[in-house]
This record gives structure tokens, C-alpha cells and sequence, in this order.
């Protein structure tokens, strides 16, 4: 299972969430349009994937993941589909709303239900295992979307993206996932007293916070690190440098979860990624540039720890039982961030420089708070 979904969920994000850095600009040239107007579009998919999450979860829940994410594949072919021959912007609006869509029930949040569904509580290790592989997906995606698009232009990749998930990642999902036990009648489920229910709403908002302050932060840097450490003072090689260090810190931090901490408590994990960032802040903004490539290593490294605690914590905390509907409701406020969080950081960006950092440093600081509220209960 961590091959099989590690192997589709990188293909879905190379297709969906990491294709505008590759094909926004040659989409717009070829359209008549501005890049922002692309990538505004593909913020309005992101909302609408923050809105449909719930009701993706509920499906998975009620139906197991893999029929879900087989249909997830179809619609990715589809709104592929409408992309390659869109002629203006009305089509690519339908397209990224198609996509849209697909990513509410093809991403990660359904890929974690999948194996909650599956292996109930014993979840965790398989839950790391995918995103070790999928970490990977912007490795594998932009080069892929590049290639195609030199080669075939930028209609061509999306249909090359179509075929990859018509051949790879659909009979992947339909042949190999197998089909999820029904879950258990209300009554086999004890029914929880008036204290415990106000502790998991409690601790739900609590979570949702959480997801929603590490994606501004994350997303943001994101989209901005380069000139983010240029203006700490670093040369745009320097800065380029650094940057590239993200990716294999994220993985790196993966696999020490898988090893050395997958039987650690996951709220202290999630303590440990969440306290990373400000860590790295105060590395930057106090020591200087020199230590820029140290920013990028521990920011990456807390990034790379907190993308599993977004499947494994909601585990812990609140059991299988319904995981993939409360997963949806409380990563919808972690998607919106995520939609909205390049454009106000670049306004930051803009007017403050890197002192803004403090601002993430914040809420990273508040997070962990939030964290240190909660308790594994389930």
C-alpha cells in the first residue's frame, strides 16, 4: 500500500498542485493573460478543495478509499482534458475547478483516510511511508512537466499527465488498493459522555489552528524563499543554494519519524515540528545570512515532520472511526492558508523584508501553544 499510494499521490501533485510553477507562464503567453491571473485561478481550485474536503472524507469513510480515489483519477483526466484544449479563460477557469475537485479527493487527506480505513490505528508507519515517497513529487513533477512541455508544448504535458494517470495511477488505485471493511454500526460504537465530546471539539479547533498557521508558513516560504533570503542579505546564488536544501531536509526529517520516532507520542512530534520553524527564525533574522542554508535546513526539516502529523496526530487523537470526514473539516482551514498565504506574504515581503519572519515566527510560536493544550485521549 505505502508503494502503491506513495506512487500515485506523487503523480496527482505533479499533475495538480505542482503544475502552474511549470506551466502558468507558457499558459498565459500562449492565453493573453497575466501569470497572476493563472495563479489566481489556481488559488480559487485550492478554496474549493478547503470547501469539499468534509464531504470527500464522509465518501471515504462510508465507501473506502479506493473507489474514491479511482474516480479521483477520472476526474483529474478530465479537468486535464479541458486544460490542454482551453482557448481562453473561461476554460481554464472549468479546468482548475475540474482539477479542484480531483485534489479534494486525491490528495493526501484521502490518501490517509485510505489507510485509516484499512489498518485502523496501526496507521501511522504506512501513513510516513507515503509521504517519504511522495515527498519526492516536486522532484519528480516539474522536471516531468518541463520535459513534456519542451518537448510537446504545454497542451502536450497535459495530455502526457493524462496519459500517466489513465495507464499509472488508475489501474494502480482500482487493481491494488483493496477494498476497505465496512465501518462499524452506530450502536457497536460507544457512545462518548458530554466531557469527552467538548475535549474533541476542543481539540479539533485546536488541530485545525495548528494546520492552518504551519500551511500559511510553509506555502508562503514556498513561494517566496530565494528573494525571501536575498532580502536577509544573501546573493540570489547563495539564496538558490539554500533553497535547494528544502526538499532533502523535508525527507530527511521523514525518515528520522519513520526510524528513530515512530513509536515517540505523535503530539510530541508534532511539538517538535511545529517549535521548528521560529527555531529557525531566530537562526536567521539573529545570526545572520551566513546561516541561511541552517534556515532552510531546520524550517524544512519541522515542514517535512508536520506534513505527517497532519495525518497521524487526527489519528491518535480521535481514533479511525469517521477519520476521514473530521480530517476534512479540519484541514479546510489549512487549505484556505494555503490558497491565500503567497499573496499576503509577498505584501509582507514587500513592505517589511525578512523581518516578517517574526510574523510566521509567531504563529508557529502559537501553534506549538495550541499543541501543548492537547492531549492524546483515544
Amino acid at each position: 500500500m505505502v508503494t502503491v499510494l506513495g506512487t500515485t499521490q506523487t503523480l496527482a501533485w505533479g499533475s495538480s498542485y505542482y503544475l502552474p510553477a511549470i506551466l502558468a507562464a507558457p499558459i498565459a503567453e500562449d492565453l493573453g493573460l497575466s501569470r497572476a491571473i493563472v495563479f489566481g485561478v489556481f488559488s480559487g481550485s485550492l478554496l474549493l478543495t478547503a470547501l469539499l474536503g468534509p464531504a470527500a472524507g464522509r465518501a471515504i469513510d462510508r465507501r473506502g478509499g479506493r473507489d474514491v480515489l479511482t474516480i479521483s483519477n477520472l476526474i483529474f483526466i478530465l479537468g486535464l482534458l479541458v486544460m490542454a484544449f482551453a482557448n481562453g479563460l473561461p476554460l481554464l477557469i472549468l479546468s482548475w475547478f475540474i482539477i479542484g475537485i480531483a485534489m479534494a479527493i486525491g490528495l493526501y487527506d484521502a490518501a490517509f483516510a485510505t489507510l485509516a480505513g484499512l489498518y485502523g490505528k496501526d496507521a501511522r508507519n504506512s501513513i510516513t511511508g507515503i509521504t517519504l515517497i511522495a515527498g519526492f513529487a516536486s522532484t519528480v513533477g516539474w522536471p516531468f512537466s518541463a520535459l513534456m512541455e519542451a518537448e510537446w508544448g504545454w497542451r502536450g504535458a497535459c495530455l502526457g499527465w493524462v496519459a500517466l494517470h489513465l495507464f499509472i495511477c488508475l489501474p494502480l488505485n482500482r487493481l491494488l488498493i483493496p477494498k476497505a471493511p465496512p465501518p462499524p454500526p452506530k450502536e457497536a460504537v460507544p457512545p462518548l459522555s458530554a466531557d469527552e465530546t467538548r475535549d474533541r471539539k476542543l481539540d479539533m479547533i485546536l488541530l485545525a489552528f495548528v494546520l492552518a498557521t504551519a500551511s500559511f508558513s510553509s506555502t508562503a516560504l514556498g513561494a517566496h524563499l530565494p528573494g525571501l533570503l536575498q532580502s536577509a542579505g544573501t546573493s540570489l546564488a547563495a539564496a538558490i543554494a539554500a533553497g535547494a536544501l528544502m526538499g532533502p531536509a523535508q525527507v530527511a526529517a521523514r525518515v528520522v519519524e519513520f526510524t528513530i520516532m515512530r513509536k515517540m507520542n505523535p503530539l510530541l512530534s508534532a511539538r517538535v515540528a511545529a517549535g521548528a520553524h521560529p527555531v529557525a527564525v531566530v537562526v536567521l533574522m539573529v545570526l545572520g545570512a551566513p546561516l541561511a542554508a541552517l534556515f532552510v535546513i531546520i524550517h524544512g526539516a519541522g515542514n517535512g515532520l508536520l506534513t505527517i502529523t497532519r495525518g497521524t496526530l487526527p489519528l491518535a487523537l480521535f481514533g479511525p472511526i469517521g477519520y476521514g470526514q473530521r480530517q476534512g473539516f479540519i484541514t479546510a482551514p489549512a487549505r484556505a492558508s494555503q490558497a491565500f498565504a503567497p499573496l499576503l506574504f509577498g505584501l509582507l515581503l514587500d513592505d517589511f523584508g525578512a523581518a516578517c519572519l517574526w510574523f510566521t515566527a509567531l504563529l508557529g510560536v502559537a501553534a506549538v501553544g495550541a499543541l501543548m493544550l492537547m492531549r492524546v485521549r483515544h
